[in-house]
């Protein structure tokens, strides 16, 4: 297996408590961090899941009747305002 090495930039914080967590895990802080990027990489190259809508129909019969858009505004509305 090859090893390359590199310099990568983190904020204080961040590199704070990942050697914080690595040594209360018992594991080394490159372990921790090869886990992390392969963690990554696998969610990154996995298709994101689809989205599914949740079917929010019910039992039914349908319409009871067609009516035009303005036939149900009329309904919705009737007895409100004027």
């Amino acid at each position: 297996m090859g090893l390359v090495k590199t310099t990568v930039y983190i904020p204080d914080s961040l590199f704070n408590e990942a050697k914080s967590l690595a040594k209360n895990r018992g594991i080394t802080l490159r372990q921790l961090i090869e886990d992390g990027l392969r963690h990554s990489i696998r969610q990154y190259r996995s298709p994101a899941p689809s989205f599914r809508l949740k079917d929010g129909s019910f039992k039914g019969k349908g319409l009871e009747q067609d009516l035009t858009w303005s036939q149900i505004q009329r309904i919705i509305y009737e007895g409100r305002g004027e």
